[in-house]
């Protein structure tokens, strides 16, 4: 029987970085201990909301290495080591269970996409040379593609492919998917206005954006009990959830981080500053919220 990686709320955490846009190290590790003090499940590195498509080969280890030595144990530490590369992700991967990382957070190739026999092989390299549970990350409208549910189904049976972060949308793949599985691949929610409906699906919790600025209420939604009482937690802060994605991914989140004092700097280019609507916005539910 596979091993559950984490139950319950994880955080997408974000890189802060200084005025100069260099990694700060220091503000990463205040972030990791207060998540984890507010009761957060898991810290994933390096993700989508982490800027990891602009962090270069050292920052991204190191990004690794201070959330492992961070931590301390406390909590597990899931790695977004993905590329569009096969060579590259495994090269990654490696390093990340060499400074580590307790698991993996692999994302489908982007832009040069494949067919889903490739996707099959392409995980498969890292599954069979990296000796650690690997989370799937399907996110279609970052990456043109989707994983099928007969593609989970073929693998699932790999003993290192453990779960799989849903971001696609679709519901009805998704409850298919987990028909298919058979109870042999773990369910988190990559997007948190369906925290609710995954959950619902047998999901295990949240990979969260929202828990970077709120980790004491995305647990909340999470922990709501019943699926009505946890659809209830989700529709309260529904609001939140959307406004922080007001802009792209990470833009919102990062302000809204900054209006509460939290000083994660700005985003690093192509991406910008939010617009001053945007900023009203994040403003406005942050207070309606309490947050600031």
């Amino acid at each position: 029987m596979k091993k559950t990686i984490f139950t319950g709320a994880g955080v997408a955490i974000v890189t802060p970085f200084n005025d100069d846009f260099t990694v700060n190290y220091d503000k990463l590790g205040e972030l990791i201990d207060w998540q984890i003090d507010s009761g957060t499940d898991a810290i994933i590195i390096c993700g989508t909301t982490g800027e990891a498509s602009t962090l270069d080969h050292d920052e991204h280890v190191a990004c690794i290495r201070t959330a492992v030595e961070k931590t301390a144990g406390r909590v597990p530490v899931i790695a977004g080591t993905g590329s569009n590369d096969t060579a590259y992700s495994l090269q990654l991967s490696q390093d990340a269970a060499a400074v580590g990382a307790d698991a993996l957070l692999q994302v489908t190739p982007y832009y040069n996409k494949t067919s889903q026999a490739g996707l099959i092989k392409h995980f498969l390299v890292v599954a069979d040379n990296v000796d650690l549970p690997m989370i799937l990350y399907n996110v279609p409208s970052r990456t043109g593609m989707s994983i099928a549910p007969e593609t989970y189904a073929e693998l699932c049976k790999h003993p290192n492919i453990v779960a799989t972060k849903e971001a696609s949308g679709d519901v009805s793949a998704i409850a298919k998917t987990m028909a298919l599985c058979e109870g042999n691949l773990d369910l988190y929610s990559g997007n948190d206005d369906q925290i609710a409906a995954l959950m619902g699906l047998g999901g295990k919790g949240v990979i969260s954006v929202l828990s970077n600025c709120a980790p004491k209420l995305c647990k909340e939604i999470v922990s709501a009990g019943s699926q009505a009482d946890i659809a209830a937690a989700q529709y309260k802060y529904l609001d939140l959830c959307n406004d922080l994605f007001c802009d792209v991914n990470p833009i919102p989140v990062k302000e809204a981080m900054n209006l509460m004092g939290l000083n994660v700097g700005p985003c690093r280019m192509p991406l910008c500053e939010i617009s001053a609507a945007g900023r009203e916005k994040v403003r406005a539910t942050l207070k309606k919220h309490g947050l600031i």
